[in-house]
């Protein structure tokens, strides 16, 4: 049996998602002989594949470059996954949205600094005027909500998944699995 191709996506959001993933343990161990992880910030791969099975996405899409990460990822992407309430969401990354982008960056890169006051244009991407969850970018398969979702309920959908039932995701968050 050939191993499905996953990916792990971290946007604008805190990586506790990844974290809680990770928090399966060896569980990750025992779903490795089903899946072949291509692309994560787990591990050092640093361009996203072509025909990846599954995409697990953390975080909102606040900036140019999340919205043209996110369009990639699902154009080459089967069957995509919003983890964690900023992706479902936009949860505390979109904080900002009352404010808009300028008065954050005002604040972060001229009020507090002492010393080389100036906005960053080179390394950090241009801000997009509202942060937005996944989906109003892009088709999303299946909403994975929880700050963040426990290992269980990620073992859960994927073992799922891996046998082709569709999880029950309501039942998963709403007790805490």
């Amino acid at each position: 049996m050939s191993k499905i191709k996953v990916a792990t996506v971290w946007l604008d959001g805190c990586s506790g998602c990844h974290m809680s993933f990770l928090d399966m343990d060896e569980r990750l161990i025992e779903l490795s002989s089903q899946i072949d992880l291509v692309f994560s910030p787990l591990v050092d791969f640093k361009i996203y594949p072509e025909n990846v099975d599954l995409a697990l996405v953390e975080g909102a899409i606040s900036s140019v470059e999340d919205e043209h990460k996110i369009k990639m990822i699902r154009k080459r992407t089967k069957f995509l996954i919003a983890m964690g309430d900023c992706a479902v969401t936009a949860n505390v990354p979109a904080m900002r949205n009352p404010f808009g982008p300028e008065p954050i960056l005002e604040r972060a890169y001229h009020e507090n600094v002492s010393t080389g006051a100036q906005i960053p244009c080179v390394f950090v991407p241009a801000l997009l005027e509202k942060v937005r969850p996944v989906h109003e970018f892009v088709p999303v398969d299946l909403f994975l909500p929880g700050c963040p979702p426990s290992a269980d309920t990620f073992y859960t959908v994927l073992t799922d998944l891996l046998a082709g039932r569709t999880p029950d995701v309501a039942s998963l968050t709403r007790f805490g699995a």
